[in-house]
């Protein structure tokens, strides 16, 4: 949503909206609750995670600036089916539900910029059920450290990754913090990683998604 203009929404919105300064560590909802609202990440990351009925819990996404979460009431979804909760400090947008509706109806170029920025999400998602499906712990990893690094979309990749626990990761991939700490100690031995002020990713992380 590269020519998505935050501001714009901001203002269209009125008083639909309310600033969330949120620190790190808060729950912006929880799974289960009344989907009232639909939230844009201006600053700051955002956990996702779900709790199964035995109470195993699974990180299904981090997002970052820029993004939308907790959509799904639009679609008909009475609660929320995740747990949001901020990884860092964060600004987020909430546009209460019927205020996110009438800026759809409204708004035509807004709409398709949402319904583009929700089909890629959507695409991620099934790339995502791939990954746990058919692929090493270690492949799915390094994909997710690419990801979190931006390579593959559009701009430049970014420096250095924000902290992320070993545990967070673990819960994204589907397995134990000793299997990343592992990998993580491979990958830096080989050069595809390196420590510097923070996580450093190599293009060359690229050779054990594609090849191994």
């Amino acid at each position: 949503m590269a020519t998505f203009n935050p501001q714009s929404l901001l203002k269209q919105v009125g008083n639909g909206k309310s600033m969330l300064t949120s620190p790190k560590q808060q729950v912006i909802f929880s799974q289960g609750d009344t989907t009232d609202a639909v939230f844009y990440i201006q600053a700051g990351k955002v956990k996702l995670t779900v709790v199964s009925p035995q109470g195993k819990e699974a990180v299904i996404g981090i997002l970052g600036c820029g993004s939308f979460f907790g959509e799904g009431g639009l679609a008909g979804q009475p609660v929320y089916l995740a747990t949001a909760t901020t990884i860092e400090d964060a600004r987020i947008v909430r546009i209460d539900k019927p205020s996110m509706r009438r800026l759809l109806h409204d708004d035509g170029t807004f709409s398709a910029l949402f319904t583009s920025y929700m089909l890629t999400r959507n695409v991620r998602i099934q790339e995502d059920l791939v990954d746990q499906l058919f692929n090493s712990s270690e492949k799915r990893l390094a994909r997710i450290l690419l990801l979190m690094a931006h390579f593959g979309a559009d701009g430049p990749p970014i420096e250095v990754i924000p902290k992320i626990s070993q545990d967070t990761l673990a819960a994204m991939i589907g397995t134990t913090r000793s299997r990343v700490s592992f990998f993580m100690n491979r990958f830096k031995k080989q050069g595809l990683i390196h420590f510097e002020g923070g996580l450093h990713v190599h293009k060359s992380l690229l050779n054990i998604v594609l090849h191994n």
